[in-house]
């Protein structure tokens, strides 16, 4: 006979996503939704059992910035992101997606295009989520992500540089202004998608984000080039509809800053806006920012303006890895940038740059700005608010591969510091790969921009080193992760997928947490599955009965122990055909459940993820379906 229910999920210590107090209990599901929630439930009554017994069970967690919308065409279960308790994945972040296809046309490629150089993804991988994205409409983008055999929820949106790029070409959209056709078109294609249930709009404003092929290399993304009338106008259609705009700041521009954000404001523009922005942030090379975010957030909150923004926080030391000179803080760089322009597999280019004196002087120069002598530059250094967010410090720069074995693990200061050491004793290499290194290096490398321009040349992308730009204060971070108006979860989910790894945010953000006890942790998973649903419009983030059975089981010893520095790995992707940065934080979360179905164990995979569709593409809670789509099976 059949069983009365599906699970039953026994002995955990339940949060409900509400921010009440924990009670233990035991959870039954039945047909993908939570049936009942009771003290005892008969085990024998279900199909399978969930020993939960010591654990916390909890709503499924969301992750709010990701460019996971690029890996679900790969891997529909999303198991970088399940196996850390993530249930709901918001996409289509910093104005780039998929909505309308590839939108290949006139020999414009714009996903490899906007994607390469922006999100640091390299182009075969770009190139081949192209091919698969043949639909041409953003109704037909929700109807793709609905035969997906989804292992988890998405939440796509519409993404400005590509809604520019379907209406004006990709060379259209970074070479002249919208005129009023265009901005009528680009409203009626916004209302449309609005009408078709997605949630929100992102757009990207960082005047670093640049495209990465010709004849635009030295060109930024389409969104750079929305003006404020543009703006404000397609964000009139998400006033109306009551949707979010995701933002990045135009942050060398406060004026234009504040401006911008204003239009969250309610009291001058009749009705609130929700925004969520990126980021509050601690960046080490310029303190001022995070005081001016909590400022701006206090301020665009207020009963003066009646605002609904949230900046998004990470739960991590902002720890980036480079390959050689390529990262995406390389970007803001000019100097650095011109090596970022060329195409990864172009080492004879890098090396032409990096040997012609003209670059090695603006290199040089670069590079000792406001490290010596006195003058504007070097007081904002040493007050700790320059522009740039690298700050170009060898004490916090750190091999990890690519050089003399020896020397992971070192900073950059102390492997310099000892080469000078030994052009005076050449019996202080400790190794005779560290004495052939050093015996190779010019007589500049004794000074950083000739020892850094040396390293580059040498082993150019091999050469894989780490530095962390921002939230080196653990004491900040967890103040900015508990602000009632941040968001916690900036974790650029699959994005700069050789630069760091953050799939596991939700996981720091509720260790962080625990430290602060029960009370903090209930609140941090309220703020980690309902609130931010709520705010994004979307149903899911509650553990009740009748809701949709999404549950994260986490064992609170494991994530007490869990260190996440020393389970961050680079992984060969062989979906991608390239290496990928990943966590990997085995034992802490001890099941997930998507839709009713079992999806991780603890420790493996169940065949159905990948296989069944088990998440869904979300809508807006105000979106009314025609039907609901049947599960499938892949074949």
């Amino acid at each position: 006979m059949a069983k009365a229910f599906d699970y039953v999920i026994t002995g955990g210590l339940v949060f409900d996503g509400l921010g009440h107090a924990p009670i233990r209990e035991d959870i039954a599901v039945k047909d993908g939704r939570v049936v009942q929630r009771a003290p005892s439930i008969n085990p024998d009554d279900a199909e399978t059992i969930v020993d939960a017994d010591g654990h916390w069970v909890m709503p499924g967690l969301m992750d709010i910035h990701t460019h996971l919308d690029l890996e679900v065409e790969f891997d529909p279960a999303l198991k970088e992101a399940v196996r850390h308790g993530t249930t709901t994945v918001l996409m289509s972040n910093c104005s780039l997606g998929l909505a309308y296809g590839n939108q290949r046309r006139n020999g414009e490629d714009p996903l490899v295009d906007c994607f390469a150089r922006v999100e640091n993804m390299p182009k075969p991988v770009l190139r081949k989520i192209a091919d698969k994205a043949t639909w041409t409409s953003s109704a037909g983008y929700y109807a793709h992500l609905d035969e997906l055999p989804l292992g988890c929820n998405v939440i796509p949106m519409i993404p400005h540089s590509m809604l520019r790029t379907q209406v004006m070409g990709l060379n259209g959209a970074v070479s002249r202004q919208a005129n009023a056709d265009d901005l009528k078109q680009m409203k009626d294609l916004l209302e449309k998608a609005m009408e078709e249930g997605y949630p929100g709009f992102s757009t990207d404003a960082l005047p670093f984000h640049f495209l990465s092929e010709d004849p635009n290399r030295r060109v930024k993304i389409p969104s750079q080039f929305g003006q404020y009338k543009e703006l404000k106008a397609l964000t009139g259609v998400l006033r109306r509809h009551d949707r979010i705009w995701q933002a990045t700041p135009p942050k060398d521009s406060p004026l234009a800053v504040i401006r911008n954000f204003l239009l969250t404001s309610g009291r001058l523009y009749g009705k609130p806006l929700k925004v969520t922005a990126v980021a509050a942030l601690d960046v080490a090379a310029n303190k001022s920012i995070r005081r001016l975010a909590l400022t701006l957030t206090s301020i665009f909150n207020s009963a003066l303006l009646n605002g609904r923004f949230r900046l998004q926080a990470l739960a991590a030391p902002f720890k980036v890895y480079w390959d050689g000179p390529i990262n995406p803080l390389a970007e803001e760089i000019p100097a650095l940038r011109e090596l970022n322009e060329l195409d990864l597999e172009d080492k004879q280019g890098r090396r032409a740059i990096l040997d012609d004196p003209a670059f090695i002087k603006r290199f040089s120069k670069m590079w000792m700005t406001g490290k010596t002598g006195f003058g504007p530059a070097r007081l904002k250094r040493l007050l700790k608010m320059e522009t740039l967010a690298f700050d170009r410090d060898f004490n916090e720069m750190v091999f990890y591969s690519g050089g003399p074995e020896i020397w992971t693990g070192e900073t950059f200061a102390q492997v310099m510091g000892r080469f000078q050491a030994w052009r005076q004793d050449p019996a202080l290499a400790r190794t005779d790969e560290e004495r052939t290194a050093f015996e190779a290096m010019p007589e500049d490398a004794v000074e950083e921009p000739g020892f850094i321009l040396h390293l580059f040349r040498t082993y150019d992308l091999d050469l894989r080193w780490w530095t962390i730009s921002a939230n080196r204060d653990p004491d900040i971070v967890r103040d900015l992760l508990n602000h009632p108006k941040i968001m916690p979860g900036f974790n650029d989910s699959g994005a700069h997928i050789t630069n760091m790894a953050f799939y596991d945010g939700n996981l720091r953000c509720l260790k962080i947490a625990q430290a602060e006890g029960l009370e903090r942790v209930a609140s941090q998973i309220m703020r980690l599955t309902s609130e931010p649903a709520a705010f994004i419009g979307v149903d899911a983030g509650r553990l009740e009965e009748g809701a949709r059975a999404d549950i994260t089981v986490i064992d609170p010893e494991a994530l007490e122990a869990y260190d996440s520095e020393q389970h961050s790995r680079f992984i060969w992707r062989d979906d991608y055909e390239h290496e990928q940065m990943v966590n990997r934080s085995e034992g802490v979360v001890s099941a997930v459940m998507v839709g009713g179905g079992l999806v991780w164990t603890g420790q493996h995979f169940t065949d159905a993820a990948g296989r069944t569709r088990l998440g869904r593409a979300l809508r807006h809670t105000s979106w009314t379906p025609q039907s609901e789509p049947k599960a499938i099976a892949a074949e």
